[in-house]
């Protein structure tokens, strides 16, 4: 390959990373009402998510506006040791509180909103997914352990009408209740 054929292909590579994934956010999110505990349904299995199961994400909304963002899991098995994280996270867009920046202790912080809520059930916030500009990550959430499989077919229909790939998903493994 020559060496313009290279540069090319970088500059490809890059324009594709800074365009993300073109996927829309909700229009608009109660911040107080997302808050609280919910179960990853599924994912993408990632660097930091691989090979656990039972994961819940837990929001608390703090006096200063932020929120507190508790992850845990257990690795391999429900009975596993425990996998945890606690992060902070900022609204970035205070019109629709549908972009969030989310920061971990050890974890590069990147000066963009890397919490897109993309799916959300806005009359009882029973569900939501999020993913980030590029869309390398996606979580399927749910106020329960399960999640109704209509349910969880609507909600793929809707990823896929905004053109995320649903293909890699895995579900999470959780307790039944």
């Amino acid at each position: 390959m020559s060496l313009r054929n290279v540069k090319n292909l970088v500059i490809l590579s890059i324009a594709t990373l800074l365009a993300g994934c073109n996927t829309t956010t909700v229009p608009y999110v109660d911040i107080e009402r997302y808050m609280g505990l919910w179960y990853q349904i599924s994912a993408y299995e990632t660097s930091f998510n691989a090979g656990l199961v039972g994961v819940t994400a837990e929001y608390t909304l703090l006096a200063d506006g932020s929120v507190q963002v508790y992850n845990k899991g257990f690795k391999e098995t429900l009975g596993g040791p425990i996998d945890e994280i606690l992060g902070n996270a900022v609204v970035v867009d205070e019109a629709s509180n549908a972009r969030l920046k989310v920061s971990f202790p050890g974890v590069p912080n990147f000066p963009w909103a890397n919490y897109l809520i993309v799916v959300l059930d806005s009359e009882n916030y029973q569900y939501a997914v999020v993913t980030d500009p590029l869309c390398y990550t996606l979580f399927v959430l749910s106020r329960t352990p399960q999640l109704p499989a209509e349910t969880y077919s609507m909600i793929l229909g809707q990823l896929q009408d905004q053109g995320i790939n649903t293909d890699k998903l895995l579900l999470t493994p959780q307790p039944a209740f």
